[in-house]
């Protein structure tokens, strides 16, 4: 396993968490942070023994503040493009990765914050999150894909009208547009995160899997998601944990499933 400055990663049983490690930047994502969270999940997704990925910020104020706004002194036409595009690897890479991924808000998640949660699978919030893109107050657009996510969680119009702003929500407001799955109190981010993937790590592994590869091929162009969802469905009734699942119906039992 790889060393890190910017980042903490641990791992309970077959579950990784990875702790963006900034609280005097209020977590904010530097280039080094970035390159760190890019190999971090290089090695995920090589990984045979994980199940699952919990992505979250040390602190109690912020999940990822934004971008560390100190090193777009070096930023120019020339290579903007090229900071953006990788930033939208690294998060395409957490978007497409194999396992779930869920997002422990326990702050504010504002521009590449934002887009951060929002290329994991999942968001539970703390009560006292906030989120945003106000990248229009420096003259700026997102540039990690957020154009694109927050369109796709929220809708058109809500999503235009938060990047024309700049507007920060609240958590209950996230929670009733969609952008978040729960709203908890502070002290009971990482429990409830706990709790929704334990119930996640019980059902078939390479059925999750599919799962989240069908569910992203909806914004991908270039996939017919349709059968996509048709190949997934035909490779699980090819597997050990089909027979298993349909068993252990029929027996009226828990199945215990393999990955198999």
């Amino acid at each position: 396993m790889s060393s890190y400055k910017n980042i903490l990663v641990e791992q309970n049983g077959s579950v990784k968490t990875i702790t963006i490690n900034r609280p005097d930047k209020l977590n904010a994502l530097n280039q080094q942070t970035m390159e760190e969270l890019k190999q971090a999940f290089q090695e995920i997704n090589d990984a045979k023994d994980l199940r699952g990925v919990i992505v979250t910020g040390a602190g109690e104020k912020a999940f990822v503040a934004g971008a560390d706004i100190k090193e777009f002194s070096e930023i120019n036409e020339l290579n903007a493009r090229k900071f953006a595009e990788n930033g939208q690897e690294t998060f395409d890479l957490i978007q497409n990765c194999h396992i779930p991924v869920i997002a422990a808000v326990n702050g504010f998640a504002l521009g590449g914050g934002c887009e951060l949660a929002m290329a994991c699978h999942m968001r539970v919030a703390s009560e006292n999150a906030r989120f945003g893109q106000p990248e229009i107050n420096l003259g700026i657009i997102p540039g990690y894909g957020g154009t694109q996510r927050l369109t796709q969680l929220i809708g058109k119009a809500k999503a235009v009208e938060l990047m024309l702003t700049g507007d920060m929500i609240s958590a209950a407001e996230a929670l009733t547009l969609g952008l978040v799955n729960y709203v908890v109190p502070a002290d009971k981010v990482m429990e409830k995160t706990n709790s929704l993937m334990a119930k996640i790590l019980e059902k078939a592994p390479l059925a999750v899997g599919m799962v989240i590869d069908c569910v992203n091929a909806v914004y991908n162009a270039d996939e017919d998601g349709y059968q996509t969802e048709a190949n997934s469905f035909a490779r699980c009734c090819g597997t050990e944990d089909f027979v298993e699942g349909t068993t252990a119906f029929l027996e009226k039992r828990k199945p215990v499933f393999k990955g198999e």
